[in-house]
């Protein structure tokens, strides 16, 4: 996950950078968070403004070089951490008066192109996926994991329609040896029609990847995590690239942003402050120029929202209601 989507094979580009930053207004001077650094695309911009401080989190360790190099130029008002975004209240950043936090949850330029990452489905050699600080790679999910729970996360974390027909596949050709990259995308080419647009295998490799990266619970409790310590009036700003944690980030502030809200979860807790104000109902979306500039972007969709109150009840209902993800993730505990 990060804030860079590739141009080209040197140059990056930040997504909805423009609208971010009038969003955040950096030139007045704040603290900001990053967290997703990637190449520092969106830190390297609030840091060219005056008077601002950036905390930045990556879970890739390869993002550590990039963050070097701007640490070099702002001494004093940079600070990147090896760590995921989830972790973000167990950091020593959690009482400084923060004004904005930002998550662009696309891949980074540095992740999809490495070769050694296999998230790609172009790579080559042996299954893994891992975005940093792993517990097992999706080497083990395909070659370990029944057919049952391949099933599962393949319909659930990809919504892919042939899900069974792909996971009966791979238990099948698993059984002569263990399989590779090559050999999912080949067990997926030869299994579904052909479709203009996407690649066969897109849904598939996401869904592993997402399972691979625990990347519900991660969003969840990155959303969670901000809320505890940003200031009332921060803003928490999230761009998502597929519907499934679109979806996650929409339920976050539409619900937490109305009042005497009823959750059928927790009948009995009584929910009667608004946590959120909506400055737009609807995302916003990359510009036309934007869009012949960096087409990765067309996907791209920004919801921002500010907080207006504190709570410590909203925690358990917000987990509740995507359990049903939160059960596929912890197929893992069989690996």
């Amino acid at each position: 996950m990060s804030a860079t989507i590739s141009l080209g094979s040197k140059k990056h580009y930040p997504v909805l950078l423009k609208e971010i930053i009038s969003i955040i207004s950096p030139q007045n001077g704040g603290t900001y968070i990053d967290c997703t650094f990637g190449q520092g695309g969106y830190s390297k911009k609030i840091l060219s403004y005056p008077n601002t401080k950036v905390y930045a989190f990556d879970r890739d360790d390869k993002a550590s070089t990039f963050a070097y190099n701007i640490k070099k130029k702002y001494k004093e008002r940079f600070y990147f951490k090896n760590k995921k975004f989830s972790q973000i209240n167990k950091t020593d950043i959690s009482n400084n008066n923060i004004d904005a936090i930002i998550f662009d949850l696309g891949l980074s330029y540095t992740q999809i192109f490495d070769s050694k990452s296999g998230i790609s489905f172009k790579s080559k050699g042996k299954l893994n996926m891992k975005m940093g600080i792993n517990e097992f790679s999706a080497n083990e999910v395909v070659n370990l994991l029944e057919k049952k729970d391949l099933e599962k996360i393949f319909y659930k974390f990809g919504e892919e329609k042939l899900s069974r027909l792909i996971a009966n596949k791979i238990i099948m050709q698993r059984s002569q040896r263990n399989l590779n990259t090559e050999d999912l995308v080949r067990i997926i080419e030869n299994t579904k029609r052909y479709k203009k647009g996407t690649h066969k295998a897109t849904k598939i490799f996401q869904s592993i990847r997402m399972f691979v990266n625990k990347e519900i619970s991660e969003l969840l409790f990155g959303l969670i995590n901000s809320f505890k310590i940003i200031k009332p009036g921060g803003k928490i700003i999230i761009v998502t690239f597929h519907s499934i944690e679109d979806r996650i980030v929409k339920y976050f502030f539409k619900n937490f942003s109305e009042q005497n809200r009823n959750s059928r979860y927790f009948p009995d807790i009584q929910n009667n402050k608004k946590l959120f104000i909506l400055k737009n109902k609807k995302p916003i979306y990359p510009s036309n120029s934007e869009l012949k500039k960096n087409p990765s972007s067309r996907s791209a969709k920004l919801r921002y929202a500010e907080k207006i109150n504190e709570s410590d009840v909203f925690q358990d209902e917000f987990i509740n209601k995507f359990k049903n993800l939160i059960d596929i993730e912890n197929i893992s505990k069989k690996l």
